[in-house]
């Protein structure tokens, strides 16, 4: 038995390095995130709050415009990380950057697009250790009474740079307060939405992150097939929804937080240990791997599955910081932010919960029928989410 496992597992590792090569780049999908924070500044002025990712703002302005001293002041900005050279580059080309921002970020009051101006200086600021310029606008808006429409295309699809831009906007406008989502499928909103409008915009952001965010998904499945019963992969999700919520919340609050370039490593890591972690059981013990010790303890768990079990927990911990980096939030407490960090978390649970409802069923009444089968099955997809898992961690270690 030993020997089979040992060849199966061999030929597993060997296909999916294969697979991680072509999967690691699209473990949260090359896009970028705009912050827009838009706020009522007095009578019919409306002042919008940008944070553009910098060198693809230097990119996409200097193309839009043709403008190639941007472009060459920009990048040598970038490349020399100098943000105040940064700043000052973007300040040079101020029409420039005005062009661009204001053709793609519009703010509409009473069937009028409001006329926008700069007056604060461009300044720098990081998301995730990624440098973010911030670009102040005021709009001129006609008097309105029925609420204003905010547009944004900034980064689009079109533009060949990045896919699928999201702008996470915050407003206090209008007596109203929240935050909406915007992407190619859903460009504007009005700040008369209905709570069911807002609650679907983030629901659908954190579903979204989820489905797209493949190294999360491999951790999931990892657990899935290192899991003997069904009470084990309902504790081990739950423990996993309960850190990953804690340290999600505390991240995109501010409260705490951690470099993206450790935060990815880790996620990485934590995918291998889990898969490996039940691949080692298989070597060890065979087709007993499946089956749970004769003393159990509470919650009808072995001492292999509590150790397991905060495992799990303390990789959820670190994967919460992941999911908090989606949207990039980094603000003072407050309700509403609290509400939209719930909701999109509501998302990825859904998603989560969807998963084990497929998966688990399935391995469980092939377990039934075919134990040698199932796990031949099972340890293939914990060798292949091993595989993939050490691929994603070196890479992400050496900044490939």
């Amino acid at each position: 038995m030993h020997a089979l496992v040992r060849t199966v597992l061999i030929a597993a590792l060997s296909l999916c390095a294969l697979l991680g090569a072509v999967t690691a780049a699209s473990a949260h999908g090359f896009t970028s995130v705009v912050f827009a924070d838009v706020s009522s500044a007095g009578s019919g002025d409306v002042r919008v709050e940008l944070q553009l990712e910098y060198d693809l703002f230097v990119v996409s302005a200097a193309d839009a415009a043709g403008d190639d001293e941007l472009f060459r002041e920009g990048t040598a900005a970038f490349e020399d990380e100098d943000a105040t050279a940064q700043a000052a580059a973007l300040e040079a080309h101020s029409d420039t950057v005005l062009d661009y921002v204001a053709g793609r970020f519009t703010v509409t009051a009473g069937g009028r697009v409001c006329a926008p101006s700069r007056t604060e200086p461009i300044t720098m600021t990081q998301q995730e250790g990624v440098p973010y310029a911030v670009v102040v606008l005021h709009e001129d808006c006609a008097p309105t009474s029925d609420g204003h429409v905010i547009t944004s295309t900034l980064f689009g699809d079109d533009e060949g740079y990045v896919t699928g831009t999201k702008t996470i906007v915050g407003y206090d406008l209008d007596l109203q307060s929240g935050s909406a989502a915007l992407d190619g499928d859903r460009t504007s909103f009005s700040t008369e939405q209905s709570f069911g409008e807002r609650f679907w915009e983030f629901f659908s952001l954190g579903a979204e992150h989820l489905l797209t965010g493949i190294d999360h998904i491999l951790f999931l499945l990892a657990l899935i097939a290192g899991s003997r019963r069904l009470r084990e992969i309902v504790l081990a999700a739950t423990a996993f929804t309960l850190a990953h919520s804690v340290t999600f919340i505390l991240a995109a609050t501010g409260l705490v937080s951690a470099p993206a370039a450790v935060v990815e490593p880790i996620i990485a890591l934590s995918i291998a240990i889990v898969a490996a972690w039940y691949l080692w059981r298989i070597w060890r013990r065979g087709e007993e791997a499946i089956e749970l010790d004769r003393r159990s303890g509470p919650l009808g768990l072995d001492r292999a599955g509590w150790v397991r079990l905060a495992v799990v927990f303390g990789f959820g911990l670190v994967h919460g910081l992941g999911f908090a980096s989606a949207l990039g939030i980094d603000e003072p407490w407050s309700w509403t932010l609290l509400w939209s960090l719930l909701v999109f978390n509501l998302g990825i649970e859904a998603v989560q919960i969807a998963i084990i409802i497929l998966v688990f069923p399935l391995l469980a009444l092939l377990r039934r029928r075919a134990p040698r089968v199932e796990l031949w099955v099972t340890g293939l997809l914990a060798a292949g989410v091993a595989a993939v898992g050490l691929f994603w961690f070196v890479q992400r270690v050496l900044g490939l």
